[in-house]
This record gives structure tokens, sequence and C-alpha cells, in this order.
């Protein structure tokens, strides 16, 4: 079972040791995007509220909205894909984080799915 919590437009959300939020996008939004080409990533002390678009995800197959599973402050951004966006298809759930955010409530993330319900959620929706 994991710490990690998801939203239904596939971003997880994982509170780390710091108290900070680390926010990517899921195996399965990965796998749906196709090899992913570019990203976007919002600016570092950006104050963010929750559902709002903050990121762009460009694959082969698409240009995709990230939208901010939890609100606060960008605390941190994954400098490496700039470089090599296509971290995200090799490690989706661990180097290829897309930012850290200081949570202006880090009660938001009960409202997410845990992992069970997430994969509920994915196999009702293929």
């Amino acid at each position: 079972m994991s710490d990690r919590r998801y939203n239904e437009a596939h971003l997880w959300a994982m509170l780390d040791e710091f108290g900070m939020v680390l926010v990517g996008i899921s195996e399965h939004a990965q796998e749906q995007l196709g090899d992913i080409v570019y990203v976007e990533l919002p600016d570092v002390g950006r104050e963010i509220d929750i559902d709002e678009e903050v990121a762009l995800i460009e694959s082969v197959k698409t240009t995709s909205d990230i939208c901010t599973p939890v609100s606060g402050t960008v605390h941190a951004i994954n400098q490496e894909l700039a470089d090599s966006p296509e971290t995200i298809n090799e490690s989706a759930l661990d180097e290829g984080w897309l930012f850290r955010i200081e949570p202006r409530d880090e009660n938001e993330l009960s409202g997410l799915l845990d992992e069970d319900a997430y994969n509920e959620f994915v196999a009702a929706e293929t």
C-alpha cells in the first residue's frame, strides 16, 4: 500500500518527510500519453489553488494541461524534466515527479483517492 493519493485527472500527490506535497502523473496517465517530449512546469514561489492549471505535458500523441491536486505554494520543480522529459515515462512515480508544493491545507490530501480506489476508478474508466 502506497502513501500516494490520486485524483480523477490521474495525478498523484504524496506528503514527503519535509511536510511538502510531491506531485506527479500516474503510471496510467503516462501510458495513455505515450512518449513525453516536453514539460512546462510552474514557477517556484507561485501560489496555486486546488484544480488550477499549473503545468503542461506534451507527448507525441497530445498536449495535456496539469491541474494541481492540492493548493499551496510551489516550493520546487523537477529541473531534470527540462532536458529529459522522458523521465516521466521511465519513472512516473519516482524520478518523474513534476513539482513540490508547500501545502496550504494537508487535509486536502484526504479528499483524494487512495491507491485501491484509484485503481478501481481506472478499471471502471476503461
